[in-house]
């Protein structure tokens, strides 16, 4: 039964559309140090909404710059690669992650919210705890639950038994996978190796609930995961899964985190995801 429940599952998988083939060409061409200003804008060029979108985040109030942009070019001077390389993936995760997700109670734009505060709690974290953490951190928070996006409809289906499961004093995501044989995280990772995306992102994605469970400890997915905690508990995309959850003490205790600096970086995230939120409600 779990057997041909996880085939269905990953026939889901392969047919989740990729990431717009501007946006791969894009993020190549982000990676690139000797890239110009002119072959960005070119490729924007090509995808309008991105472009829309990329310009609305460059004068948000997140990034905070002085005055307003109106090119492409301007914004990836004032900006530079990594914080366009950013915007662009937070313009395509807004295309997917936007809608409501049956199966854990999240309506339309709440994954997307939850998404885009784990990736300003990262960033945080980072800046708090005085991390040198991979540029790449942001994304990871950013693409941390794409594996909802799959498994919403098969929770769905089987609701009764994993909320009996769940009952059992287990996390959501462990119900997930003794109801269904795999779960969300590992779904996410199926999706983000599939769209050619670095192991470090895909390591943090399928760890992101259970960072002691890898093989190894890894900085990004214990941001991720310390992230992903502090958001659920703000009540931020909470959803069917509860608030039943609390950051590993083994990672923060590799971190060094101390509770002032999760109040810290929580008050900072209430006001950045409003201001992200805002950006991409707007017409």
């Amino acid at each position: 039964m779990k057997a041909t429940c996880v085939e269905k599952i990953m026939a889901k998988v392969e047919a989740l559309p990729s990431i717009p083939g501007s946006a791969v060409k894009l993020l190549a061409l982000l990676e690139n140090a000797e890239a110009s200003v002119q072959e960005i804008e070119d490729i924007l060029r090509l995808d309008p909404g991105m472009t829309a979108n990329v310009l609305k985040l460059t004068n948000s109030a997140y990034v905070g710059l002085p005055n307003k942009v109106g090119s492409v070019k301007r914004a990836v001077m004032l900006l530079g690669m990594k914080k366009v390389k950013q915007l662009v993936m937070a313009s395509c995760v807004n295309a997917v992650m936007d809608g409501a997700i049956p199966g854990y109670d999240l309506p339309p734009g709440e994954l997307w919210r939850h998404s885009i505060a784990v990736s300003v709690a990262a960033e945080g974290l980072c800046r708090e705890m005085q991390l040198t953490s991979s540029e790449d951190v942001f994304t990871a928070a950013l693409v941390h639950d794409v594996g909802k996006l799959v498994l919403g409809q098969f929770i769905q289906d089987d609701m009764a038994a994993i909320d009996a499961a769940a009952g059992k004093d287990v996390s959501f995501e462990v119900a997930e996978k003794e109801v269904l044989g795999i779960d969300h995280a590992e779904i996410g990772a199926r999706i983000l190796a599939q769209w050619s995306l670095p192991d470090d992102l895909v390591h943090a994605v399928r760890w992101h609930h259970d960072p002691d469970g890898a093989d190894k400890p890894n900085q990004m997915t214990d941001i991720v995961h310390v992230a992903n905690v502090l958001c659920l508990m703000m009540g931020i995309g909470v959803g069917r899964e509860g608030l039943q959850y609390e950051p590993s003490p083994l990672v923060t205790r590799r971190l060094g985190i101390k509770p002032f600096h999760l109040e810290q970086v929580a008050s900072q995230t209430l006001q950045w995801v409003e201001d992200l939120s805002d950006v991409f409600s707007a017409d």
